[in-house]
């Protein structure tokens, strides 16, 4: 090749090559029982801490997602809440109108309730009147129509004797048809 290296360099750096590799191997494995038998406490620790801050990253991530979800619950209610607050306000005033309109209409009713039983009376006492003419009109007229008739004179009462009074006037039956 290009250059000539003496074969005995060639034979000692493949020596030192394989006992580099065997000094290695050896330590290697000498090193890891060792390594293994005085491991620090405070790595474990830390995987330990490292693995519960995942543990509560996912944990916080969840919970902030379920926290979103519940925030927009809540709006979701207190939206509701609204509109039940104003379906309520709304019929509170409308009952409080109705009841103002059943207190005016019970007033109205109780007053023409009045005056109807006052107009009843009247209607009543007029009734009465009425009747009470009509009587005296019928007992007018019956006396009219029994002096027309000569059932009743009152000249010839006075003077008539007893016994002739008998026999002039009628009897209360002939006057009760000549009143009709």
């Amino acid at each position: 090749m290009f250059f000539e290296i003496p074969q005995n360099l060639i034979l000692m750096t493949a020596g030192a090559f394989l006992l580099g590799w065997l000094l290695s191997s050896v330590t290697r494995s000498i090193g890891s029982k060792f390594k293994a038998r005085k491991r620090d406490p405070r790595d474990d620790r830390i995987r330990s801490l490292e693995a519960e801050l995942r543990v509560a990253q996912t944990d916080t991530d969840s919970l902030k997602e379920t926290s979103i979800l519940l925030k927009i619950d809540i709006e979701e209610a207190q939206e509701g809440l609204e509109k039940r607050d104003n379906v309520i306000s709304h019929q509170q005033e409308r009952m409080e109108n109705m009841s103002g309109d059943l207190k005016d209409s019970v007033l109205k009713t109780r007053e023409l309730r009045g005056e109807l039983s006052e107009r009843a009376t009247e209607n009543i006492k007029s009734e009465v009147k009425l009747r009470e003419v009509e009587t005296e009109l019928e007992v007018a007229q019956a006396s009219t129509d029994m002096i027309a008739t000569g059932v009743l004179d009152y000249s010839l009462a006075p003077e008539a004797e007893e016994g002739e009074n008998d026999d002039n006037l009628l009897d209360e039956s002939d006057m009760s048809e000549a009143a009709t």
